[in-house]
């Protein structure tokens, strides 16, 4: 049984960081293109971040780039993102997923964890 488990979430003030961890079982990592999402009260869920398994190409949404880091660790099976100089827009329950190509699109994604909630103060 796959299963994907997001940490790391919590209450940071504006300009603060965190970072997510997301630990998977039943899959390896390196087989998988790692997504990164985030869902806001009353809004869609969005792309934050994905990272590929081959050549380790990496995408950002236009919001978070610069001050997010998506990385890997293989031999923990386990991905991080970095999140920086994080600002209220940021409030969202973070989730990651796992799935066969490189690409922002959540319908793409195979595999799903349950969330971890961040709340940046203002």
């Amino acid at each position: 049984e796959v299963q994907l488990q997001a940490s790391g979430g919590g209450l940071v003030q504006a300009g603060g960081s965190l970072r997510l961890s997301c630990a998977a079982s039943g899959l390896t990592f390196d087989d998988y293109t790692i997504g990164w999402f985030r869902q806001a009260p009353g809004k869609e869920r969005e792309g934050v971040s994905c990272k590929s398994s081959g050549d380790g190409t990496t995408y950002y949404a236009d919001s978070v780039k610069g001050r997010f880091t998506i990385s890997s660790n293989s031999r923990k099976n386990t991905v991080y993102l970095q999140m920086n100089s994080l600002n209220p827009d940021d409030t969202a329950v973070y989730y990651c997923a796992a799935g066969p190509i490189l690409t922002m699109r959540k319908d793409a994604y195979t595999y799903w964890g349950k969330g971890t909630q961040v709340t940046v103060s203002s």
